[in-house]
């Protein structure tokens, strides 16, 4: 039986661990907008709960993979790719900063991950 702990005088589970899940996030949009920024705060707040994140980067995002918040998170454990065809589109050399990949990688993710989100 679990134990049920009280919260605002109502009965409620414990706070559980998100230590090794997975989570996905897909990010579409310029550096310069709101999406792009709370997608990196949602991938940033779950890598310090000890999540595993899987980024992808498409069409204008991949603009941002020479971000320094982003690469900061890379180092820190964040898998993070790229797709290969919106680089090529916007003329942007592929590079070691990223896995740069094809939409399949994007499948691979939604069904390997226990969480998937998108900013767009």
């Amino acid at each position: 039986m679990t134990n049920l702990t009280r919260r605002r005088g109502r009965p409620t589970l414990p706070l559980m661990s998100l230590r090794g899940k997975k989570l996905g996030v897909l990010l579409s949009t310029h550096p310069d907008q709101p999406g792009f920024k709370h997608g990196l705060c949602l991938a940033e707040e779950a890598m310090n709960q000890g999540v595993d994140v899987y980024l992808y980067c498409i069409d204008d995002a991949v603009h941002g993979i020479g971000q320094p918040q982003l690469q900061s998170l890379a180092v820190r454990g964040l898998k993070l790719y790229a797709c290969a065809y919106a680089a090529q589109r916007r003329g942007l050399p592929v590079n070691d900063k990223a896995a740069f990949a094809g939409l399949a990688v994007v499948s691979d993710l939604i069904a390997a991950t226990d969480r998937f989100v998108s900013f767009n």
